[in-house]
């Protein structure tokens, strides 16, 4: 059964998040070292809620999909140090990870 992997950078006020460095350096890293075993790959920009007065909770998403929690263990011991690494590169915020099986 695939996984969903979701990283959600936290909108947290005075926070950084620099936008160019993620798209062209951060993005590039994952899919260099992680591409060959992503199904998908995507990253989505908070702009909003339904609510017009509360911003969005999150800057960025990025929605990582692969075969199993075995594949992204591999790739966290191979590649995990360099990708992670990477994050303070754009952002000062901790991002919150979560581990999702598909259903459908």
């Amino acid at each position: 059964m695939a996984i969903t992997v979701t990283v959600m950078y936290p909108n947290t006020a005075g926070s950084k998040f620099d936008m160019d460095y993620y798209l062209s350096s951060h993005i590039d890293l994952v899919g260099e070292l992680w591409g060959p075993k992503l199904l998908s790959a995507r990253a989505v920009k908070g702009i909003g809620t339904p609510d017009p007065d509360t911003p969005a909770p999150y800057q960025v998403i990025a929605i990582l999909e692969m075969e199993s929690m075995d594949v992204l263990h591999s790739l966290i011991e191979e590649h995990g140090e360099a990708v992670m690494g990477d994050i303070p590169n754009f952002t000062d915020v901790t991002p919150i990870v979560q581990v999702s099986e598909n259903l459908g």
